[in-house]
């Protein structure tokens, strides 16, 4: 006949123990025991003795359970014991999991059982250390995140290659030595194989050319690519019919023997023609908008067609090394303008001033100046634009110079002429300070020395006129 734990005890077949075997048996059965007073206080601690250690902690005994437990484990404590003590023990608790500490030095979980003892409320608390579960766990993170890390290191390694893959201009192909099919190739190969990429994968590189076996081919390449001074391969493309000639390297990757075969075009096979640099060479060459190339000092380099038919030059040499404050009406503080502002801004657009051709005469003009720092010497490109034809309409359309001509019109007959002349030399005053303003792009250096002023006298004529404040907004 079978029976349960109640009726083994209730029945007196379970024998008397002594109290020390009892504290045996619980500690064995337990990571570590509580015995608590009715007051909540610790009467015993029981350490399990094959447990790892739990440090110093019978000076637990005779301190109330607060102290040994932070303070939200406490309150699920309390909380639990009070469900117990309400049921006298009848109903069975869940298992409550509580963090010890011990002044703050150190902390560590554990499951506990709770067990009401007798009539007077005492409770006994069997627990399980959970440290060497959090060890696992904690283990379990570590490693998940070492797998996403690497996971990450392998993806950035993989756009890397990638990315480099696609960016050079050299047409390359992986071949397994193993198996001698593609492993990988870039579209610069595809391309020079007549086939798109996907359909090169997997395929094997010697039905790829004329008149080649797989193992004669790749013994030959192996052969070629291990010597102390390997020489390409010539070979014809099967499905595009272009000669190719075919470097190859040998290397080793995890293991696995790879070869890097390097396409390229014999050497006297026609070069291909950059569309985009001979279209650029025409524009330049053939372009209505005048270009200069200017060095940082402003030299002349290079100049088309349309700025010779500007300045009326009778040719390049008539140009070339000059400086080009020589063509330009204000001279150099035209090009400090010019140079400042690229160098700074890295472009400037419509700065409008004059250029003056050999013959003295002058054609108003718009330059957008474009900073070329990313070189072996850094150079200013210059489009210069006649704008002689709308020069009257770009004027008129200043603010507030129209008002001011206006309001000195006005004055003809009701003032005397010494008074008029003086508020004209005021409109006049601020119509240049504008205008400097303006065509330096709100440079403040810049304007004073393109009106001969210093930087205290041109703030000063700024207030006074109102135009600072205007700048700013």
């Amino acid at each position: 006949m079978k029976t349960n734990g109640s009726t083994l005890f209730k029945g007196g077949s379970f024998p008397l123990i002594s109290p020390d075997l009892l504290a045996e048996i619980v500690s064995t059965a337990a990571d570590i025991a509580l015995l608590l007073s009715p007051d909540d206080r610790i009467l015993s601690v029981l350490v399990n003795r094959q447990h790892r250690s739990f440090g110093q902690i019978h000076n637990w005994e005779g301190a109330p359970v607060r102290d040994v437990l932070d303070a939200t484990s406490f309150g699920k404590l309390a909380s639990r014991l009070a469900d117990l003590r309400a049921a006298a023990g009848a109903q069975p608790v869940a298992a409550v999991e509580l963090t010890h500490v011990d002044k703050g030095a150190w902390e560590f979980p554990v499951r506990y059982s709770l067990h009401l003892l007798g009539t007077d409320n005492s409770a006994l608390l069997l627990g399980r250390d959970l440290r060497p579960i959090a060890e696992a766990q904690q283990k379990l993170v570590s490693a998940q995140l070492a797998l996403e890390r690497d996971y990450e290191m392998q993806r950035e390694t993989e756009t890397r290659y990638r990315v480099l893959l696609e960016a050079i201009r050299d047409a390359v192909v992986l071949v397994s030595m193993t198996s001698g099919r593609i492993v990988d190739l870039n579209s610069a190969a595809a391309l020079r194989l007549g086939a798109a990429r996907g359909d090169l994968i997997g395929s094997g590189v010697a039905q790829e050319f004329e008149g080649t076996r797989r193992g004669e081919f790749l013994e030959r390449l192996t052969t070629l690519a291990v010597a102390d001074a390997s020489s390409p391969v010539d070979l014809i493309a099967k499905r595009s019919k272009r000669p190719v000639v075919l470097v190859p390297t040998v290397f080793r990757a995890a293991g696995e023997k790879l070869m890097l075969c390097r396409l390229d075009e014999p050497a006297d096979a026609a070069i291909v023609p950059d569309e985009l640099g001979d279209a650029l060479a025409r524009l330049f060459h053939d372009g209505i908008e005048a270009i200069v190339f200017i060095d940082a000092d402003g030299t002349v380099r290079s100049a088309n067609e349309a700025f010779l038919n500007m300045v009326d030059a009778a040719g390049l040499g008539a140009v070339r090394g000059r400086s080009l404050a020589d063509f330009l009406a204000r001279g150099t503080i035209d090009l400090k303008v010019l140079l400042e502002n690229a160098r700074r801004a890295g472009q400037m657009r419509l700065y409008a001033t004059k250029i003056v051709t050999d013959f003295e005469g002058q054609v108003a003009v718009e330059i957008s100046a474009s900073w070329l720092g990313e070189r072996t010497g850094p150079a200013i490109a210059l489009v210069i634009r006649d704008v002689s034809r709308a020069e009257t309409v770009r004027r008129s359309g200043l603010p507030g110079r129209d008002e001011g001509m206006r309001e000195i019109v006005e004055l003809v007959g009701s003032a005397p002429l010494k008074e008029i002349v003086a508020q004209t030399a005021d409109v006049v005053e601020m119509m240049c300070i504008e205008t400097a303003v303006e065509l330096t792009r709100n440079n403040r250096v810049a304007a004073a020395e393109m009106l001969g002023l210093s930087r205290q006298s041109l703030y000063v004529k700024l207030r006074k006129y109102g135009i600072m404040g205007r700048e700013q907004e």
